[in-house]
């Protein structure tokens, strides 16, 4: 449960302003049509966190050692300090809607995705608690939490949350998981 409930929270708070949930609101505003641009997001996101997991258990699981925990520990702490920086979604960056608002969200969403924050936690949270499902079933609840709300509110829930707090919060989680990494493997906590 704890897999689960951490990468629920780790990614809900990092999507918060991120450029994935600027992408469901513009999404939302061009296609007006929120079940299939949900449902979109919420397969991209399965299919994205699932190999992003498993990739992470499959590299911790074949590079168990205090090195490797160090590494995942850093990590987390880099991501603290990447999560303070915003996001900014580009002009150029915006799908150019051909396929009808499932398909374009599906498509637009999974590659956005790559190489984002919340992938990258997604992988070290695979790696930390070695459970593809949890990680995989915790990240996608984060996403869903962060993203629906987007979906339907749009810039009206932009100018009512302060994403600089967002961020502040989304970085101490990140930095408490990286410090309570390093220093388990340290062996100075349980």
């Amino acid at each position: 449960m704890e897999a689960l409930f951490t990468s629920t929270a780790v990614v809900a708070l990092a999507e918060i302003g991120d450029k994935t949930q600027l992408l469901a609101i513009l999404l939302a505003t061009r296609f007006n049509r929120p079940v299939p641009i949900i449902l979109g997001i919420f397969f991209a996101t399965i299919a994205n966190h699932a190999l992003a997991a498993l990739l992470g258990a499959s590299a911790a699981a074949f590079l168990d050692s205090p090195v490797f925990r160090y590494a995942i520990g850093l990590s987390f702490v880099a991501m603290a300090a990447w999560t303070l920086i915003p996001d900014k979604f580009e002009d150029d960056d915006t799908p150019k809607p051909r396929f009808g608002a499932f398909l374009t969200t599906l498509v637009a969403f999974f590659l956005v995705e790559m190489g984002d924050k919340t992938q990258i936690a997604t992988i070290a949270l695979g790696a930390q608690y070695h459970n593809v499902v949890a990680v995989t079933t915790g990240t996608t609840l984060g996403m869903m939490i962060a993203n629906v709300p987007a979906i339907f509110l749009g810039n009206e829930l932009l100018k009512r949350v302060d994403l600089k707090k967002v961020r502040m919060v989304a970085a101490a989680l990140f930095l408490v998981i990286g410090l309570w990494v390093l220093a388990q493997t340290a062996g100075w906590v349980g």
